[in-house]
């Protein structure tokens, strides 16, 4: 372990402060270098949605890294039309385009966005405080937390933010400059914090008399995160184009954005591209990560553990004055606090459960969606543990 600290602290740039060696992962838990298991409810942060090396998974990766691994977009491969048109069949009528992380897909909505409008001189889209859509400088410039932006101006031009929920200040922004509304179905790195379902309703409709375009980050909600394939099915609203990632390789870098069949002319040959984009190794783990969804049912134990998850924490609620609320959607559950929750979050890892914090004071829940009873309730009970040692100090 020193000599991997060692290592990272002389030849890796420090833009993270790791904690802690991982080994070996198996299911719902991690294992550290001296065997101490812990069990994860970070999923990577929403990444190993099936847990780590899902043995479906680790064989599709085996196969087809020793057929194929990559080619480029200059040639057809056999596993990107396949999953691309497993993901329409899980979406709507449209198109995917293939990338390699969730950034990478909402830089593409946004490039897709500017040159639908283009023509008509609209370029701004409205985005919303709080909000999280990534690192690049387009994605960073719509990211509605300053704190990520410090230090990085000056920002791209052409995002307004307004605060979620909010339609009429929405409604206020928006203008004849107007191309697009960009928006998560639940704040991740806000806070675990849902859209207010008429909301969404409203800025469908805003949408349709303005024509603008309406675009969902579903980084983290996609993939069966929230009890539903997709965020936006949850609550009956889609949306004219969406990202995806995280779970989509279930660890294997890959995103994509998917786009309805009315828009799918925008982006023409040497308009956009990716170079690692849907290689056919990377389309082989999202193919076994959907097959795998299917044949174990794992949408349907994610809304079983969610609602023993909520149920608990509600309880949990009343016996500790530090948490004010438990909200969330499926297995992406926040505990928001009435103080800073980092502290909450290391007490819980060194009693052996692995958790994230959300803004300040959000303790975040992001289990791996196979997750077993036994695991949940292990978890609780570690939980519960960490809270009563919280509130000691």
């Amino acid at each position: 372990m020193d000599n991997i600290k060692e290592l990272h602290k002389k030849y890796v740039l420090p833009t993270y402060a790791p904690e802690q060696l991982f080994v070996k992962g198996e299911g719902s838990w991690l294992f550290d270098e001296a065997g101490k298991k812990y069990l994860d409810f970070t999923s990577g942060i929403a990444v190993c949605a099936l847990g780590h090396c899902h043995p479906a998974i680790t064989e599709a990766i085996t196969r087809q890294a020793s057929k194929l691994v990559h080619i480029s977009n200059l040639y057809y491969n056999e596993n990107q039309p396949k999953l691309a048109e497993k993901l329409i069949k899980q979406s709507f009528h449209g198109k995917v385009f293939f990338a390699n992380s969730g950034a990478e897909a909402n830089e593409g909505m946004i490039k897709l966005a500017r040159k639908w409008g283009s023509n008509d001189g609209k370029f701004e889209i409205i985005a919303m405080e709080n909000s999280f859509h990534g690192r690049t400088l387009a994605t960073l410039a719509a990211t509605g937390r300053k704190k990520y932006r410090a230090g990085f101006a000056p920002d791209m031009p052409g995002f307004v933010f307004v605060p979620y929920n909010d339609i009429q200040a929405l409604k206020k922004a928006l203008n004849e400059k107007t191309c697009a509304i960009l928006l998560e179905p639940v704040q991740g790195e806000g806070g675990v914090l849902p859209a207010e379902k008429d909301f969404l309703n409203q800025v469908r409709k805003v949408c349709d008399e303005n024509k603008v375009l309406l675009m969902f980050d579903e980084v983290q909600t996609g993939i069966g995160r929230t009890g539903k394939f997709f965020a936006w099915q949850k609550y009956g609203v889609e949306p004219d184009l969406f990202s995806t990632a995280k779970a989509l390789g279930n660890g294997f870098p890959i995103g994509a954005f998917i786009v309805k069949h009315q828009y799918t002319s925008v982006l023409q040959p040497g308009t956009h591209a990716s170079t690692f984009g849907g290689t056919p190794l990377a389309c082989a783990a999202s193919l076994a990560v959907l097959g795998v969804i299917q044949e174990e049912d794992i949408l349907k134990n994610c809304n079983e553990k969610s609602k023993i998850l909520f149920d608990a924490l509600e309880k949990m609620k009343t016996k500790f004055n530090t948490i004010v609320e438990i909200r969330g959607m499926g297995l992406m559950i926040g505990i928001v606090l009435d103080q800073n929750a980092a502290p909450l979050r290391q007490i819980a890892a060194n009693l052996g459960l692995l958790l994230l914090t959300a803004g300040e004071n959000v303790l975040r829940l992001l289990p791996p969606l196979n997750v077993s009873s036994d695991e949940v309730n292990m978890a609780l009970n570690l939980l519960e543990q960490a809270f009563e040692e919280f509130t000691k100090n």
